[in-house]
């Protein structure tokens, strides 16, 4: 596992900057979001998912800030421009609210902060999805970048509230004798942060092949 240090976001409003210890050091912030999980009713499964998958799969160092939050759209999105602007995250992940019930409003709150969409990456979320069930359709969970004006960038994935949802949509369907298999999002996820300034971070290729193509790939 590579070393990680953990920490908790205030919801809304500016959050402590993190500091980067070494350049290739991924900053990231987890942000679940429920109503029932923010008021205590049931413990969240979706940042202690998340902060595992990520740990068991990212070659490095990393630091990870999280917070639980309601579904409250500008709640959401004054936490998502403090993870970014403030703390300095390099990847924002969400889990839970992506629905079609009037009080899924993550993805709204996520476009509310974009400087601009990845739509190829909400797309392939679905598609992944779809293997799995049919309802992943009614998915609206979306993908942006978030641009500072100090140079800063930082990509926001919407995912899954379902643990096992998160896992799946993270590393794709794998190949079997029936199945050439499907990609899952986070395979493109480092050579996006290369693109927008991020840290140089790596994959254990058993849980996910991360691809670069060869003129990004740094020298052994």
């Amino acid at each position: 596992m590579p070393e990680a240090t953990s920490g908790q976001a205030r919801p809304g409003g500016q959050t402590q900057r993190l500091v980067r210890k070494h350049p290739d050091e991924l900053l990231v912030g987890l942000v679940s979001i429920s109503d029932r999980a923010f008021a205590g009713q049931y413990a969240d499964q979706g940042v202690p998912a998340l902060r595992a998958w990520l740990q068991d799969t990212i070659v490095g160092p990393m630091q990870v800030v999280s917070c639980v939050l309601p579904d409250e759209r500008a709640q959401i999105a004054d936490t998502l421009r403090g993870l970014v602007d403030d703390t300095g995250c390099d990847l924002v992940l969400t889990t839970g609210g992506t629905g079609p019930a009037p009080r899924d409003v993550t993805p709204d709150a996520t476009l509310d902060v974009a400087t601009r969409e990845l739509p190829g990456f909400a797309e392939q979320m679905r598609q992944v999805s779809l293997h799995f069930v049919p309802t992943a359709i009614l998915s609206r969970q979306v993908a942006v970048l978030r641009e500072c004006p100090d140079g800063h960038a930082a990509l926001i994935l919407n995912l899954p509230g379902q643990p096992r949802a998160i896992r799946e949509t993270l590393e794709g369907v794998h190949a079997n004798a029936q199945s050439a298999g499907v990609s899952g999002v986070f395979a493109a996820v480092p050579y996006c942060l290369d693109l927008i300034g991020g840290p140089y971070i790596e994959t254990r290729p058993e849980r996910v092949q991360a691809f670069r193509p060869k003129s990004a790939r740094r020298q052994q």
